[in-house]
C-alpha cells in the first residue's frame, strides 16, 4: 500500500471495502463477487483491494469476524446489567434477534454460508467462537443454578437451532402475518424453557457424555 497513507486511512479504507463487500457477498453471493467487481463499487483502481488483503476470501473473512463480534458484543452488553440468569437468557434471545433482523446481510454471510479453509483465519474462528460461547453462557448459568436440567451444550444447541430456523423463515418472508412473529417466537421460546425446566429432562447421549468425559481428563 502507498506509503503516505497514515493508519487511520488504512482502517477507513478496510472499513469501506469491508462494508461494500459484505452487502456484494449477502446479495450475490461469494462465487459472483471478484476483486475487481468490489474496485468498481469503490472507484478505485482494480487493484487497489490487494494492497489491503490478498485476495476476496481473505475480504470474506475479514467481514465475518467483524460481524462476529459485533454479534457477541450485542448480546454481551444485553446481559450485562441482568439481575439473574433467567433475565440473562431472555437478554440474549433478544438481542440475537434484533441483531439478526436489523444486520440480516451480516447474519446471513456469518450462519449461511460455508467458507473454505475457515481454519487459515485464526481471528475468524476467535471471533465466531465468542459469540458461540456468548450464546450459550446464559443456558451454563441456568444449569449451574439448577434452574435448567440436562447437558449445557446440548441445550445451547437445541436454543440455537430453534431460533435460528425461525429468524431465517422470517427473513425469507416465509412466516404469516398472523400469529406473527414475536407471537410464535414467545410460544417456541416457552416451549423450549418448559422443556429444559423439567427435572425429567433427558441425560446427554452415551457418545456424547464419553466424548466430554475424555476431553475433562485431557
Amino acid at each position: 500500500m502507498p506509503k503516505n497513507l497514515s493508519a487511520a486511512q488504512v482502517e477507513d479504507f478496510r472499513a469501506r471495502l469491508c462494508a461494500v463487500a459484505q452487502e456484494r457477498f449477502a446479495t450475490d453471493g461469494r462465487d459472483v463477487v471478484t476483486m475487481r467487481s468490489l474496485a468498481e463499487a469503490l472507484g478505485c483502481s482494480p487493484m487497489t483491494p490487494y494492497r489491503y488483503f490478498r485476495n476476496k476470501d481473505e475480504i470474506l473473512a475479514a467481514v465475518r469476524t467483524a460481524a462476529f463480534d459485533r454479534f457477541a458484543e450485542a448480546m454481551e452488553t444485553a446481559v450485562a446489567g441482568a439481575a439473574d440468569p433467567g433475565a440473562a437468557g431472555q437478554a440474549t434471545s433478544e438481542a440475537y434477534v434484533r441483531f439478526a433482523l436489523g444486520d440480516p446481510g451480516a447474519y446471513r454471510l456469518m450462519f449461511d454460508l460455508s467458507q473454505p479453509d475457515q481454519d487459515r483465519y485464526p481471528e475468524l474462528v476467535r471471533a465466531s467462537t465468542r459469540a458461540r460461547r456468548t450464546m450459550s453462557a446464559a443456558l451454563e448459568a441456568l444449569v449451574n443454578a439448577g434452574i435448567f436440567h440436562g447437558d449445557p451444550e446440548l441445550l445451547g444447541y437445541a436454543f440455537w437451532a430453534a431460533l435460528h430456523g425461525l429468524v431465517v423463515l422470517r427473513l425469507a418472508g416465509k412466516l404469516p402475518a398472523e400469529p406473527g412473529f414475536e407471537t410464535i417466537r414467545t410460544e417456541l421460546m416457552g416451549l423450549l424453557v418448559a422443556g429444559a425446566r423439567a427435572e425429567t429432562a433427558a441425560p446427554p447421549p452415551p457418545r456424547l457424555e464419553k466424548a466430554r468425559t475424555k476431553r475433562r481428563r485431557s
